[in-house]
């Protein structure tokens, strides 16, 4: 028979044991709980997504998300974690709005955290900017970045256009009190045209000055009129598209101010709206509008036909939700290239910023397939919206 003090001895080894098998358990968990990377919350997670699918050709392929500081693929030391503590909380988007790529930066206005988020995806690096002082930003919409880096920033808590150089200094805010209520801004030359949602108008001002050059549109749904002015583009061919939300449509305007088109109208069909905002124009006259009510983006040809959509996966994944801004993007096409599918040949990027669900900011490509035959270069087949 055992004695007591032998028992107590088996039982310390024995506890000894088991608290070093926890140990080692909790090391391995926490090497495997934290990836390098978080995975693409869209369908890339499953393999490629093209819009139209596969054998259609395709022009649109889905190639990644970015939700938080894990996707730019920080490596992480789990063991320095498990020695430490618990990591530091991730920093994630909230409620994004407009994007932008500048340089190898991708530039979140997140209205919902009141900030910029950058992510650099060359030193694979997360920064959050909000200003201070004068420069001290409430509520983001969308940002616009000018070739020399400089930032122009809607605030529709201040009222204001918010003017940053590249190393983030606060430079001037455009926009007396009452003057507008600023969504969006192109910059086009010396010029930065404003939707004001407030008053049914885009502003004219000097981009250096801030000076009011002249203004044009009035509350209606006419020509020349706009009702709830949002996004704005400037196209290649020296025109501003701007989207109407609540007029369900977009306007085309020289930019003294002369309409020349409209494009869609109220609707559940191709090519009709029911809450369009984002807009983008890409070089060979495309028009990309996001919808929030349909969950896509739509592309349209220069005379406003219908040339595809996407945003939507048809296996169930997660896709864009709420889509707000709506980008192109020439410059940075390389630092996603490796997501791409090694036969798809991107000619621009593609970001969408969404509102709502864990797609935040999704990136595709714009592109061909090598090998598949693209009858006319500037269309695709479209499908029906379901």
């Amino acid at each position: 028979m055992s004695t007591p003090v032998a028992l107590l001895s088996r039982f310390i080894t024995m506890m000894a044991c088991l608290l070093a098998c926890m140990a080692a358990i909790a090391m391995l968990a926490g090497c495997v709980a934290t990836p390098a990377r978080q995975e693409p919350a869209g369908p890339a997670a499953a393999g490629p997504t093209f819009y139209p699918p596969l054998p259609n050709p395709p022009r649109v392929q889905y190639l990644t998300t970015i939700a938080s500081e894990r996707d730019l693929a920080v490596e992480k030391d789990s063991f320095a974690d498990f020695i430490v503590g618990a990591e530091k909380e991730v920093q994630r988007l909230t409620q994004p709005y407009g994007v932008a790529m500048h340089q190898g930066r991708l530039y979140v206005a997140d209205t919902g955290a009141g900030g910029i988020a950058v992510f650099d995806l060359a030193k694979k690096r997360y920064s959050f900017f909000a200003g201070n002082g004068g420069g001290r930003l409430k509520r983001p919409i969308n940002i616009r970045i000018d070739t020399d880096g400089t930032r122009y920033v809607t605030d529709t808590g201040r009222d204001q256009v918010l003017v940053y150089d590249r190393d983030d200094r606060f430079l001037r805010a455009f926009g007396a009190q009452g003057q507008f209520r600023p969504v969006d801004v192109a910059i086009g030359g010396n010029r930065l045209y404003v939707t004001d949602i407030a008053h049914h108008e885009i502003q004219v001002l000097d981009k250096g000055t801030g000076k009011l050059l002249h203004k044009f549109g009035k509350p209606g749904s006419g020509p020349g009129e706009l009702f709830h002015p949002t996004n704005i583009a400037l196209g290649q061919d020296g025109d501003l598209y701007v989207v109407e939300t609540s007029n369900y449509r977009v306007q085309r305007f020289t930019t003294d101010g002369r309409s020349v088109r409209m494009y869609g109208e109220v609707g559940t069909t191709p090519g009709s709206f029911a809450r369009p905002k984002g807009i983008a124009m890409d070089r060979a006259g495309r028009m990309l509008v996001g919808d929030t009510a349909f969950q896509n983006v739509q592309v349209f040809d220069n005379s406003g036909k219908l040339l595809m959509f996407f945003g939507q996966s048809e296996d169930g994944a997660a896709g864009i939700n709420l889509p707000a801004g709506v980008t192109v993007d020439y410059d940075n096409v390389a630092a996603f290239r490796r997501y791409a599918d090694p036969k798809f040949r991107i000619e621009y990027l593609i970001l969408v910023a969404s509102q709502f669900g864990p797609n935040k900011v999704d990136i595709f490509g714009f592109g061909r397939m090598d090998g598949m035959d693209y009858p006319d270069a500037g269309r695709a087949d479209a499908k029906p919206l379901s």
